[in-house]
């Protein structure tokens, strides 16, 4: 699984930089959560949204190496005349929040993973889609925050992560503590289904001139700076 993750790394790091285009940082911090959970956790009737859209170069190399997207499509992301990413964020979660209420009501198979940037937490939809989740007791939803600590190019400080699982804790969660890079305790806490997790990770992981670096957000890496580990 490691070399999957290498390779996807690689991959997403070479298109943005041949388009010069893309959020690579962001894509970088949930690379191993997406990884698992399509590579390992996720079966045909399970749903994955990517509300944190500025991690979306992680996900279409997935895609691409998957077969879901096309590989002309995949090299050519968000150049003239092709697919556009990104979006306003802090709608994936009351989107998912949606489905899996469908799945309930419909009584139909399959869980929904959904995974939040830390910084669009600030945004009330997603307060109210939790509030939701709680109310109508959705069990088959997974809440994952890639917890990196910078919100666009602002820093945020540590103690806001303990703020964050008290706030869960305070809408009715049980929240579950990750390290968003350790691929073992991945596989085995995102395959119990917990209603929410959040995952500490590092913005530009891999890359360690990039790592932790707010300017990283969107900014294309130099020769240097895109040296991996």
């Amino acid at each position: 699984m490691r070399d999957k993750i290498e390779f996807l790394r690689a991959d997403l790091m070479r298109v943005a930089i041949k388009n010069n285009k893309g959020h690579i940082a962001p894509s970088l911090s949930c690379l191993e959560i997406l990884a698992v959970l399509r590579y390992k956790i996720m079966q045909k009737d399970d749903v994955l949204i990517l509300s944190k859209a500025h991690g979306c170069y992680g996900l279409y190399a997935i895609d691409a190496d998957q077969g879901k997207l096309a590989q002309d499509d995949w090299e050519n992301w968000r150049m003239p005349g092709t697919y556009e990413g990104l979006g306003a964020l802090g709608h994936g979660l009351p989107i998912a929040a949606g489905i899996a209420f469908g799945k309930k009501l419909q009584s139909l198979p399959g869980h929904v993973f959904v995974i939040v940037g830390d910084g669009e937490l600030q945004e009330g939809s997603n307060w109210e889609a939790l509030s939701f989740i709680r109310h109508h007791d959705l069990t088959n939803i997974t809440v994952i925050v890639d917890d990196n600590h910078l919100q666009a190019i602002e820093p945020v400080r540590d103690v806001l992560t303990h703020d964050l699982m008290a706030r869960f804790r305070g809408w009715g969660f049980n929240p579950v503590l990750i390290d968003g890079h350790y691929l073992p305790e991945l596989k085995t806490v995102l395959g119990c289904h917990y209603q929410a997790i959040v995952a500490l990770t590092v913005k530009g992981r891999g890359f360690p001139l990039m790592e932790g670096d707010p300017k990283f957000h969107y900014r294309i890496p130099n020769e240097q700076e895109r040296t991996p580990r």
